[in-house]
């Protein structure tokens, strides 16, 4: 199996996009399109639906998908190996994070990272952060950057890189009548306030068994994906969010906003760096882990 074209099928497989994916890979559309042509006749199997407008993976290319990121990393690990460890290293780690995240934690990483390391190129791709361990988990992403889950799942390791409060937070100028005097005086109260909360994730988890303690339904108005669009929504007035005080901190909407004196508080985001543990026999990946820490 030549890994160049392994290479070539991940990078298309990501982009779904010939173009683009010719750019990415250094390779001229034809030839990326007639290299894709020569690994499904040698697996006798289609990768990809395509037309001439849409090109989409199959269900063997999202099975081939993963073998392919696994084979990649297997090579590049074994070259590492025979590498006389006093060459610099080079090829690429694949980063997940939030922009939020991208702005305030991966800034100064890369910054540390950089020099030591100036033959390594990080890919990055930012997201809602819900997904970031299940991105690490299907081989998407070498490393991820999120809040700590209550259980981690086996064979994914975790470093702690700061702590967020969990804030709730409201409009400074309210456009809802519900929305005139917070926090809201007594339970009761907290289920006529519209809620603009998170679709899914750790902080929707915590919100929701906040609420059952009060033994209310929140009213809820919107459900959002991503902690950016929250705050932008609070500032318009719409509802009381709940965010990572880190994510108010960064927003540009952070001064429309105003952080709620709430009791009980909620747990705070344990923000930290996640991949899979065997990915850490990866020098590229273990020399970016080892910037943090180790735990005490």
């Amino acid at each position: 199996m030549d890994v160049t074209r392994l290479r070539q099928f991940i990078v298309l497989s990501e982009t779904l996009h010939f173009g683009r994916a010719g750019s990415r890979a250094n390779v001229s559309t034809s030839a990326l399109s007639r290299h894709i042509r020569q690994l499904e006749a040698e697996l006798n199997v289609s990768l990809f639906d395509r037309d001439n407008r849409t090109v989409e993976l199959t269900a063997a290319g999202h099975t081939f998908q993963r073998y392919a990121r696994d084979a990649v990393q297997q090579w590049e690990q074994i070259c590492y190996e025979l590498t006389d460890p006093a060459d610099q290293l080079h090829g690429e780690i694949s980063l997940y994070c939030s922009v939020t995240a991208s702005h305030s934690i991966l800034f100064d990483l890369l910054n540390r990272f950089r020099p030591t390391h100036p033959g390594v190129e990080i890919r990055l791709q930012t997201g809602d952060p819900e997904h970031a361990i299940a991105r690490i988990q299907a081989l998407e992403e070498d490393l991820a950057i999120a809040a700590r889950p209550d259980n981690l799942p086996s064979g994914v390791r975790f470093k702690p890189i700061r702590v967020s409060p969990l804030v709730f937070i409201a409009p400074v100028e309210a456009t809802e009548p519900s929305l005139a005097a917070l926090p809201p005086s007594g339970p009761a109260a907290w289920g006529e306030i519209p809620m603009i909360l998170a679709t899914g994730g750790i902080a929707r988890r915590r919100v929701d068994a906040w609420f059952r303690g009060l033994d209310v339904t929140p009213k809820i108005y919107a459900q959002v994906a991503g902690n950016e669009a929250i705050v932008s929504m609070v500032s318009l007035g719409l509802g009381v969010g709940v965010v990572p005080k880190i994510v108010l901190d960064n927003s540009p909407h952070a001064e429309r906003v105003r952080v709620l004196d709430v009791d009980p508080v909620l747990e705070p985001y344990d923000l930290g760096l996640f991949t899979l543990k065997r990915h850490l026999r990866n020098p590229l990946i273990s020399a970016f882990w080892s910037l943090l820490p180790e735990p005490g």
